[in-house]
Parts: structure tokens; C-alpha cells; sequence
């Protein structure tokens, strides 16, 4: 079946263009992967945002000085689009020769056209590099997975049949790991995350948590998607009070997706990793 975005401008030769151009935006529907997951957009299991971190963004002041700084987008999980992370680069890169007259008129803009293709408000915020630099690196909460012994022989796809829990002890815990890594559906690049699980629910074994992410190792997904199937196969096996899992992804052409899905409201900051 042809994936959702082999239309888009992933995987094939782009011009880049240096003055805006909104029309490069390219949307691509959830539909069908939350069908794949057999979910409903209309009565989705969990709250969520993903967390695009750009940069590269660049553009002129009237006076022709340019000007750099970082974005954060905050793209609503439940929205009817994602954007095509090719596109959205094209689109970036669209604004480095327009000229805008303050800081405020260029986080207006971003905020109206990505909203307008995302199908739902997409929240934005501008950055210097100075203010970047002044937050610094974060690290990831709870017991890190990484380091215990596990025996893995495939690759291709996940495997929930891993998993494992105590279901006569509830506990609550937070692990994570860096050991994800999934390839882009459309053109086989690997996709590099670190993952959080933080639950309340049936007693989960760190070890094969760790088992089932590396199964993801071959796996052609987007990073959303990835993190929703991670959710939703959890949320199965611990029938969790509260379960909250997010992925905070490698950089590629300047940007950074962050997916975050939980049973609550998402209060978590955008904090930038090490690898990030």
C-alpha cells in the first residue's frame, strides 16, 4: 500500500526557495495510520503534542541584517494533519531572504500558516541563541533501561509479545532508554530517539521493555506513530491509572520531532537532550 506521503517532497530532489512560500507546506492525514492502530480520531485514548524544535531559521530585518534564532512548534496530537518533515524544511529555508519588521511578525506568520495545514492552533515560540544556551541540556527522568543484559534477534517490526508485567503489583515508575531507533517509511533513513514510559499500573519489567524498543530497529514508521503504537500496546498490558510516553528524536535538516502521548493533560517541558 503506498504510504501517505509518497506524494510529498520526502525522498526526492527540491528546489530551495529563499523567500516565503507557504504553498510548500505539505499536510499529510493521520487517518490512515490511526486506522492502522485501530483508533478513532473522534475518541483518541490519549492527550498529546508533538514537539518540533527547529534550528535553522533564519530572516531579514527591513533593514537587510538577518537575524537567527530557534523555534518551538506545538503541534496538537489530535490534529487531523501531521506536516511532512521535508516540507516544513522547505518551508523554513522559504524564509531567509523575506524581510519582517519584529520578532512578533514572524511567530505570527509560522503560528497562522502551520496551524492552517495542521488543521488545529499550533503554538509557537521564538528563541535567541543566547536564551537557548542559558537553559542547557537536560537529562531524561527515572531509571535508565540500557545497561541491563537482554537477548534480541529480530528486528523488522515490533513485538509486543515481549512484554512483560507483574499483574498482582501495582507500582509507579519511570524508565528510559536511548536505544530506539525506527527508519522513515518513505526513504529507509534512521530516525535516532531517546524514550520515556512513565506509568501507574501493573508492574512492568524494565528488560523487556528494553527487548521490545529494540524490535522497533527495522521498523519503518514516523516518529509519531511510533510513539503512539508504543502507547497503545502499553496501555494494554498494565491497564495503567496513568501512563505517559514520549520520545525526544534526533535532529535531521535542522529539526527535532518530539511526540509526547499520555492519559493527562501534558505539562512536560520541551527540554533539549545531549544527542539533541
Amino acid at each position: 500500500m503506498q504510504h501517505p506521503a509518497e506524494h510529498s517532497p520526502l525522498g526526492k530532489s527540491s528546489q530551495y526557495i529563499a523567500e516565503y512560500s507557504p504553498e510548500l507546506l505539505f499536510p499529510i492525514s493521520r487517518t490512515t495510520k490511526w486506522a492502522e492502530l485501530g483508533l478513532d480520531g473522534a475518541n483518541l485514548p490519549y492527550q498529546g503534542v508533538d514537539y518540533w524544535n527547529c534550528y535553522e531559521l533564519s530572516w531579514l530585518l527591513p533593514s537587510g541584517k538577518p537575524v537567527v534564532a530557534i523555534a518551538e512548534f506545538a503541534i496538537p496530537a489530535d490534529s487531523p494533519n501531521i506536516i511532512e518533515s521535508k516540507s516544513f524544511k522547505l518551508y523554513l529555508n522559504s524564509l531567509n531572504q523575506t524581510m519582517f519588521a519584529s520578532w512578533d511578525e514572524v511567530q505570527a506568520t509560522l503560528a497562522s500558516d502551520l496551524s492552517a495545514v495542521a488543521g488545529k492552533p499550533v503554538a509557537v515560540r521564538l528563541r535567541s541563541l543566547a536564551e537557548v544556551a542559558e537553559e542547557g541540556v537536560a537529562t531524561l527522568p527515572g531509571q535508565c533501561i540500557d545497561d541491563l543484559e537482554i537477548s534480541v534477534s529480530q528486528y523488522d517490526h515490533p513485538q509486543p509479545e515481549l512484554l512483560r508485567c507483574d499483574a498482582g503489583r501495582v507500582e509507579e515508575a519511570c524508565l528510559h532508554s536511548h536505544l530506539l531507533k525506527s527508519n522513515c517509511p518513505v526513504t529507509g533513513q534512521p530516525d535516532w530517539g531517546s524514550l520515556v514510559v512513565h506509568y501507574q499500573g501493573a508492574a512492568l519489567d524494565p528488560a523487556s521493555l528494553l527487548a521490545y524498543l529494540v524490535s522497533f530497529r527495522q521498523h519503518a514508521d514516523f516518529h509519531e506513530q511510533c510513539v503512539e503504537r508504543i502507547f497503545l500496546d502499553l496501555q494494554r498490558l498494565l491497564n495503567p491509572q496513568s501512563l505517559t510516553v514520549y520520545a525526544r528524536y534526533v535532529r535531521r535538516g535542522g529539526l527535532d520531532i518530539n511526540p509526547y502521548r499520555s492519559t493527562a493533560a501534558i505539562t512536560g517541558d520541551n527540554d533539549r537532550l545531549a544527542r539533541q
